[in-house]
């Protein structure tokens, strides 16, 4: 007979065989004559342990059972109430165990399969496992794919006392590889852009090293799906990822949600609360827009990174953690730094490993492929077919300098799908703000030139005249200020070089066989 003792100093151990072995452990059941696996470390007889279910969970001994499994699990009596859900659920739910105790299970697992309960009962009644994919709403409202392996508790007797619910993270396989031949990095992360490719090569890199990664772009650029695609590829894929923003707090609010908080620390602490970090056990913590952390809360991060360790607020005793950091700013911390509101050890400690982000501008040939993936995703979420660009709206939209990058991108496309009520998306169905920065009577003036320098056309001779017109001579006084330098040229214009070498061809401003380049 294998004792809980025992049993618990192995839970490391057991840990890597799949569920049905823990259903096993629990009840001492595993309905078949053998032993379900030849290779467990101990000879496993079919009563294993003359506890049942409920002694464990009144002993108290569970936790540390459940949290050792790397998947969301949730624990239930025979009412479909929770008795208990581990870590993993804590993070996927934004519950914790001691709130949803009591709780009917399909009011913590916001899913499309629970039917108000239904499904779990109709377990409870027949008595036979299920095995069902649907999907969860997590704790940033995201429909997360799931399969739910839904199994009877029994006591040694063959007593059903409740379920036992095991959810499966089915993300990887719905969501296939962005890029060619890599399947772990996600969908959304798309690029074929020289620049792109250059980060890809180094997320397999990055991910395998326990390293700070500090994580540099501009708003929108997609910094928080690079770090999870790190997080997921590492050897804590398996564990959870948090995610918090240091600007979007104030202090005293951030240093809660971190470090977390014991009862009485203040008014209203009713009880203990962990914070980030300690949800973030064995996994990764994502500090997005670092930068904006206030300086207190900045040593104290600073200690936490050395020691791994940390007193909760209003706490006497230390916390230790395992946990990985990935921070990602928009902002230039040198710049911070010598600002003095950003702390130069501290800038150090997370820039071991820094990956930086291009902008949406700098990935020309990228964009049309994030039209393309938009357009699809909005149409299967709609459940309509997939629209398209008339050739005039996508030269627009392929011109503009996109400053908010991805995000705006993808706000530009979901806008022009709701608002277009035919097949085709023209100019008048995009947003008026870019057609405002697409005309010439908009756009933003030139940079400074020296006196010498042809000054470009004014507003009201522009108007006059036609578009192509207008850019035909926008790009011949830019090249006469830049002497016939393109790549200068393309810089004034908020272009790129592909993007001014392909209108010179458009206006007729260079000889087909003229070669490629700066000066041409």
């Amino acid at each position: 007979m294998l004792s809980i003792d025992c049993f618990i100093k192995r839970i490391p151990e057991y840990a890597r065989f799949s569920f049905p072995l823990l259903s096993v452990l629990l009840t001492g059941n595993s309905g078949k004559e053998e032993p379900p696996l030849t290779d467990f470390p101990v000879p496993v007889p079919k009563r294993t342990m003359s506890y049942d279910f409920t002694h464990i969970l009144s002993q108290g001994m569970y936790p540390a059972l459940l949290n050792a499994v790397p998947h969301g699990i949730a624990v239930t009596n025979r009412d479909c109430k929770i008795v208990a859900i581990n870590q993993t659920l804590e993070v996927l739910t934004g519950v914790m165990s001691a709130d949803a105790q009591g709780v009917y299970v399909d009011f913590v697992l916001r899913s499309n399969i629970a039917r108000r309960g239904r499904t779990f009962r109709d377990v409870l009644a027949g008595g036979e496992p299920a095995v069902i994919e649907g999907d969860i709403v997590s704790r940033d409202r995201r429909k997360i794919p799931m399969r739910f392996t839904i199994t009877p508790l029994q006591t040694a007797e063959e007593q059903t006392i409740g379920l036992i619910i095991v959810l499966d993270d089915l993300s990887a396989v719905v969501h296939p590889a962005g890029l060619e031949g890599d399947s772990d990095i996600s969908e959304s992360i798309i690029g074929h852009s020289a620049k792109m490719r250059e980060v890809f090569e180094l997320i397999p890199l990055m991910a395998h090293t326990e390293a700070s990664i500090l994580i540099t772009g501009e708003t929108g650029t997609g910094k928080d799906k690079i770090a999870e695609a790190i997080h997921k590829r590492s050897n804590r894929g398996s564990k959870p990822f948090i995610k918090i923003n240091c600007g979007a707090l104030p202090e005293a609010l951030l240093e809660s949600e971190l470090f977390g908080y014991v009862k009485g620390a203040f008014t209203g602490a009713t009880k203990d609360k962990p914070g980030m970090f300690r949800l973030a056990q064995g996994g990764t913590l994502f500090l997005t827009e670092i930068g904006d952390m206030p300086l207190p809360l900045q040593v104290k991060l600073l200690s936490v990174l050395d020691d791994r360790e940390f007193f909760p607020l209003g706490g006497e005793r230390k916390v230790q953690v395992d946990v990985r950091i990935i921070a990602a700013t928009h902002r230039p911390l040198k710049e911070r730094v010598a600002q003095g509101l950003f702390r130069e050890d501290l800038f150090y400690r997370l820039n071991v490993l820094q990956l930086h982000l291009p902008p949406l501008r700098e990935r020309e040939s990228d964009i049309r492929f994030l039209i393309n993936h938009f357009l699809r995703f909005f149409a299967e979420r709609t459940g309509g077919s997939v629209k398209t660009f008339s050739d005039e709206a996508l030269r627009l939209l392929m011109e503009y300098a996109f400053p908010g990058n991805i995000r705006e991108l993808r706000n530009v496309v979901e806008y022009c799908t709701n608002i277009c009520q035919h097949q085709q998306i023209g100019v008048d169905d995009l947003p008026k703000q870019l057609l405002a920065h697409a005309r010439p009577a908009s756009r933003p003036p030139l940079p400074s030139s020296p006196p010498s320098a042809p000054k470009a056309a004014e507003p009201s001779r522009e108007t006059a005249r036609d578009w192509m017109s207008i850019e035909k001579e926008m790009i011949i006084d830019t090249l006469t200020q830049t002497r016939g330098n393109r790549s200068k040229a393309a810089a004034l214009l908020g272009w790129g070089r592909t993007t001014l070498w392909r209108k010179l061809k458009i206006h007729g401003l260079m000889s087909p066989t003229a070669p490629n380049n700066e000066q041409g």
